[in-house]
């Protein structure tokens, strides 16, 4: 090849793919046989293939991300007009969008005052762990450092953040981990059976006990933060059981320990409301953001802090370590906090926060209107546009369908022209959730269309 590029040479784009991308999440053998899939367009909930094919995309991009869906001209122009006005200084120094997407963003999480910016949820949990741990040197001689996740939850890709991850087949070959990372149990009610002495009555109050026990093992004083997501995604959309929240918050309370919300996901209305963690009135000293933050539109994550732990980065002037001494070299791009700008605007002016609630609610309708019917849906569960269906081979004993069978489900939808989701090299024998969280923008059209491909596919798959 001499570097030469047609753009309207499809097969030519396959082949360039086919010889020098290296895709996420895939084992590539089956190329050398057949051709990846190229996304060309997207519009709305739409997306087109290299064939032309038409696919209504009920994953937001495959990740959850383009929450406000494809196309959006608005959030393109004001890209543009950014970027050639100030397309980038480093963060030391601030931009206008910067400011302004801070303070609107802000105005929407009461409690929280300070915004960092970087370029992925990864590295915002990377910047909330390091500034756990320079609060713990700073104050507490480097002994409050130990950090807090849950089984089940994850929070990132990077060897830092993959140490706090939940998801054992995420983190498989690639230890050893950093040190100071403690795994909590899960609160995945539908299994509980699973967990020694969980009870019949007030599991969400048990599940959360459960910490405070590791809190107690480990030594309070050796804490210094809690870090989870508001509704596990990944480990299979777990919305959190009545009255764990409440608990949850008292027990940092009462061990000074931080609370860091994981947010990427759930964050920037998915759920319904601005974060998920403003369901459950808990306030939290860390939240962290990223994915639907310009609904992919530009690269953008936040980390969001309380002035509390603001002020523990300037309380010793004096002292030159006494600051926040890190940098993110892409959280100075100014595209993405004025594409973010943008798709606040569109999320607030066309009502998409009330419009997640009524199509979740109809989705979750849907979805136990297909559990009446399909005795291999053993549990549904979500909340607002992010829902998930837990696949078992016997209701009974709640074993998880093979692996295979559920992909088998997704594969289905995707030949009738539906894009769904299913857990992914997540837990050990526990790939069988199907997810779905289709853009903020879906009409009970596009509900039905997808639970409709649903039902087809069990159908076919399980008979």
């Amino acid at each position: 090849m001499d570097g030469t590029f047609n753009e309207n040479d499809i097969s030519h784009v396959v082949e360039a793919d086919r010889a020098h991308i290296w895709h996420h999440l895939t084992q590539h053998k089956p190329y050398e046989t057949s051709d990846p899939r190229i996304i060309v367009e997207g519009k709305g909930m739409k997306v087109w293939d290299q064939k032309g094919k038409e696919h209504l995309d009920a994953v937001s991009g495959a990740v959850w991300t383009v929450n406000v869906g494809y196309g959006r001209e608005s959030i393109a122009d004001a890209i543009r007009d950014q970027l050639v006005k100030l397309n980038y200084f480093a963060g030391a120094a601030g931009s206008v969008p910067g400011a302004i997407f801070a303070q609107k963003l802000i105005a929407r999480m009461p409690g929280m005052s300070r915004v960092y910016y970087c370029n992925s949820g990864s590295e915002a949990n990377e910047k909330a762990f390091k500034m756990v741990r320079q609060i713990a040197h700073a104050k507490y001689g480097g002994k409050k450092h130990k950090i807090l996740y849950r089984d089940r939850d994850y929070h990132g890709t990077t060897i830092g953040a993959l140490s706090a991850g939940g998801q054992d087949e995420r983190n498989a070959q690639y230890g050893p981990f950093a040190p100071g990372f403690v795994r909590v149990p899960h609160c995945l009610e539908y299994r509980k059976h699973e967990q020694d002495g969980a009870p019949e009555a007030n599991y969400g109050e048990w599940a959360a006990d459960q910490i405070e026990k590791v809190i107690l093992a480990e030594g309070p004083d050796t804490i210094g933060a809690l870090c989870l997501e508001p509704v596990t995604a990944g480990g299979g959309v777990i919305t959190p059981p009545e009255g764990y929240w409440p608990r949850v918050q008292e027990i940092c309370r009462k061990y000074d320990i931080l609370l860091h919300i994981d947010e990427v996901v759930c964050g920037i209305g998915r759920t319904g409301t601005w974060f998920g963690y403003q369901h459950y009135g808990i306030e939290p000293d860390m939240v962290t953001m990223a994915k639907g933050v310009a609904s992919g539109y530009a690269a953008i994550a936040c980390l969001v802090t309380t002035e509390a732990v603001f002020e523990k980065f300037k309380d010793q002037p004096d002292d030159h370590l006494n600051y926040f001494r890190d940098i993110s070299t892409f959280g100075g791009c100014t595209a993405g906090p004025a594409a973010a700008i943008e798709n606040m605007r569109i999320i607030e002016d066309e009502g998409l926060l009330q419009n997640t609630l009524t199509m979740g609610e109809r989705m979750m309708g849907n979805l136990h209107a297909l559990m009446d019917k399909h005795a291999v849906i053993g549990d549904v569960r979500g909340k607002g546009l992010f829902c998930g269906a837990e696949l078992v081979s016997d209701r009974a004993s709640r074993d998880p369908v093979p692996e295979k069978m559920a992909q088998a489900v997704v594969a289905d939808c995707m030949a009738q022209g539906v894009i769904i989701g299913v857990t992914n090299r997540s837990v050990p024998g526990r790939n069988n959730t199907l997810c779905f969280s289709p853009a903020l923008i879906a009409t009970p059209d596009d509900i039905d269309r997808i639970t409709d491909a649903v039902d087809g596919a069990l159908g076919r798959v399980f008979g």
